[in-house]
C-alpha cells in the first residue's frame, strides 16, 4: 500500500470522536478517507458491495453498544443489496443450488446452542465440516455467515454444521471457545445422524470464527479425541497486537477497522491477561501434531498479517500448512461469491483443500 494512505489513516485517527454529525454515526472525514482510499485498491465488484453497505448507512460499531451493533447492516445484507440491483434472486438455495440447511440446536458446553446443518444432495454419508462464525465474538451469527458455510457444503460436497457459539460481553472469554470444543464433539457424537462420516471431520471458520477453528483443534488434540483432518482459518483472528503492518495498513479500512476490533476484543476479554492466552494467541500456543491447515486472507483487512503470522509458526512447528491472500478483496470477502470473483475463487480454493484432505 502507498505510504501516503497509511499517513492518511493514521493522521486521521484521532479525529474519530470529533466530526460525528450524530451518536454512532461514523466520521464523516475518515469515513471518506476510507472510501477513497477502498476505490483505489479494491476490485471493482469488491468496491461495489463496499458501497452497497455504505448505502445502507450503518453506524460505526466502536462508536456504539453490543445491542445496537447486531441491529447494524452486515456486509451480507450489502450483498443482497447488489443481487437485487443486478435482478438476481436472494435465495440461498438458488445461489448454491444442491445445498439445503436446516436449523436445529445442539450441545454447547453450558446448554443447548443453536446450528444450521448444510447438508448436499445424495444418499452419503458426506464428510463433515464444523463452521464457526465470525463477528468478533460479539456480533453476528449463522445467517449473517450463511454465504460462506453454505459455499462450502457445495465446494467440498461435505456436511457443514454452522454454530452459533455464546457471545460477549453476556458471555466473555472463554465461553465461546468452550462451545466451539463442545460443538465439534457432539458432530464426532452425532455425524452419522446428519448423512455424515464420523471418520471425515474438518474445522472451519472466519474471522473470530477461524480464530476459534484453530483453537479448537488445539482442544482436541490436548484431549485426545479423534482429531480433525483438516483446519480451514479464514483470516482468523491469531494474536493480539493491533499494531502489525497490516493493522496500520488498513487502520481506517471497510468493513473492518481496527478500532471495531479494540472494541471487540474489549467487550470479549475479562482482563488485558486474557490476551496472553494461547486459544487468542495462537502464535504463541502449542502447534505440533495439528493436521493440516489452509489460511485465507484479503488484502484490504487489518487482519492480513495475522495469517502470515500463523502460517509461519504453523512451519515451524511442523504443521503442513498453505496460505492464500487476495488482493482487490476486503475482510469478509469469502461469503461473497454470488457477486465477488475473488470470493468464487477462494471458496474453490477451500473446497479443493478439504477435499483433498478427505480422501475425496
Amino acid at each position: 500500500m502507498p505510504l501516503k494512505y497509511i499517513a492518511l489513516s493514521l493522521a486521521l485517527l484521532p479525529t474519530a470522536q470529533s466530526l460525528a454529525a450524530e451518536p454512532g454515526a461514523p466520521n464523516r472525514v475518515v469515513d471518506s478517507a476510507a472510501t477513497a482510499i477502498s476505490k483505489a485498491r479494491a476490485d471493482k465488484d469488491m468496491q461495489a458491495v463496499l458501497d452497497a453497505h455504505a448505502s445502507l448507512k450503518p453506524k460505526a460499531i466502536e462508536k456504539i453498544t453490543p445491542t445496537e451493533a447486531r441491529k447494524q447492516p452486515s456486509p451480507a445484507d450489502a450483498v443482497n443489496v447488489v443481487l437485487k440491483l443486478q435482478g438476481k434472486s436472494t435465495d440461498p438455495e438458488a445461489l448454491v443450488p444442491g445445498i439445503k440447511s436446516q436449523d436445529r440446536m445442539i450441545a454447547g458446553a453450558a446448554g443447548p446452542i443453536p446450528a444450521r446443518v448444510y447438508t448436499p444432495d445424495g444418499a452419503g454419508p458426506f464428510p463433515v465440516i464444523v463452521y464457526y462464525h465470525g463477528g468478533g465474538w460479539v456480533i453476528a451469527d449463522k445467517q449473517t455467515y450463511d454465504g460462506g458455510a453454505r459455499g462450502l457444503a457445495k465446494q467440498a460436497n461435505a456436511v457443514v454444521v454452522s454454530v452459533d457459539y455464546r457471545q460477549a460481553p453476556e458471555y466473555k472469554f472463554p465461553a465461546a471457545w468452550d462451545d466451539a470444543f463442545a460443538a465439534y464433539k457432539w458432530t464426532l457424537a452425532n455425524a452419522a445422524s446428519i448423512k455424515g462420516d464420523p471418520k471425515k471431520l474438518a474445522l472451519a471458520g472466519e474471522s473470530a470464527g477461524g480464530n476459534l477453528a484453530m483453537a479448537t483443534a488445539i482442544a482436541v488434540r490436548d484431549a485426545g479425541l479423534q482429531a480433525p483432518l483438516h483446519v480451514l482459518a479464514v483470516y482468523p483472528v491469531a494474536q493480539t497486537s493491533t499494531n502489525t503492518e497490516s493493522y496500520i495498513e488498513n487502520a481506517i479500512a471497510k468493513p473492518l477497522n481496527r478500532e471495531m476490533i479494540k472494541w471487540f476484543v474489549g467487550h470479549m476479554t475479562n482482563s488485558p491477561a486474557d490476551l496472553k492466552d494461547p486459544r487468542l494467541q495462537l502464535i504463541d500456543a502449542k502447534l505440533a501434531g495439528l493436521p493440516s491447515v489452509t489460511i485465507i486472507n484479503a488484502q484490504i483487512d487489518p487482519l492480513r498479517s495475522d495469517g502470515a503470522k500463523l502460517e509461519a509458526a504453523l512451519k515451524t512447528a511442523g504443521v503442513p500448512v498453505e496460505r492464500k491472500s487476495y488482493d482487490g478483496a476486503a475482510h469478509e470477502f469469502f461469503g461473497m461469491a454470488a457477486v465477488v470473483e475473488k470470493a468464487k475463487l477462494a471458496q474453490s480454493y477451500a473446497g479443493a483443500r478439504l477435499r483433498t484432505a478427505f480422501g475425496n
